[in-house]
């Protein structure tokens, strides 16, 4: 299944802009830490099934997802994100297809969005990290832009059926490279670091209370 062309997301761009400003009061910070070319991991947290969407607006470059495989099997559901380049990955999964194509993707230079928590936060909160996603990162020596989403769970937490008016800001926050992490750290210790760090940066972004 071939994925939806650039430009047709480009011309939707403006209405999914337009409708966010609306419904959300929707705010960018710190776009012009996304890298313009080359590859990239995005690593958002995750709180609602909007977030996909909305962290793509600003960032005119077609990103690509590593998504849980369930969501594939939903009908519809499946082949739309397929069409927005998804890809699918078991929970278990450690060296399969999903982790070489990912590797794949960065070494040819593409952006590649992961949500490291593996699913949406239940409460709003920021979950504890998977340290895979900073395992490609390390491996594929790319850079890793983590993202803030703060008032998405608020729009639309997990026991609604439809999103509902409020504000959302995002946060793109300055690129974490392993120069980062401190140069004695054990080279099987630097996934655990790294995602650690992530995880404070997007922390420290988000309301307190």
């Amino acid at each position: 299944m071939r994925p939806v062309p650039f430009w047709f997301l480009e011309l939707c761009r403006p209405a999914v802009w337009g409708l966010a400003r609306l419904l959300f009061r929707i705010r960018f910070r710190g776009v012009e830490h996304v890298p313009w070319s080359g590859a990239v991991l995005i690593t958002p947290n995750h709180v609602s099934f909007m977030d996909p969407v909305l962290i793509t607006i600003p960032i005119r470059r077609p990103l690509h997802y590593m998504a849980l495989e369930q969501f594939f099997r939903v009908r519809g559901l499946g082949t739309l994100i397929h069409w927005c380049r998804a890809f699918p990955v078991r929970e278990t999964e450690v060296d399969g297809p999903a982790v070489r194509a990912a590797i794949r993707l960065l070494h040819a230079g593409e952006p590649l969005v992961i949500f490291p928590e593996g699913g949406r936060s239940p409460d709003g909160r920021v979950q504890p990290f998977r340290p895979g996603a900073f395992r490609l990162a390390l491996a594929a020596k790319v850079p890793v832009v983590p993202v803030t989403i703060a008032g998405g769970f608020e729009a639309w937490p997990p026991r609604r059926r439809l999103p509902r008016p409020g504000r959302i800001t995002i946060t793109y926050h300055p690129p974490i490279t392993s120069s980062d992490l401190p140069p004695t750290a054990d080279r099987k210790a630097q996934p655990a670091l790294m995602a650690d760090l992530v995880r404070k940066r997007i922390a420290e972004a988000l309301p307190v209370g």
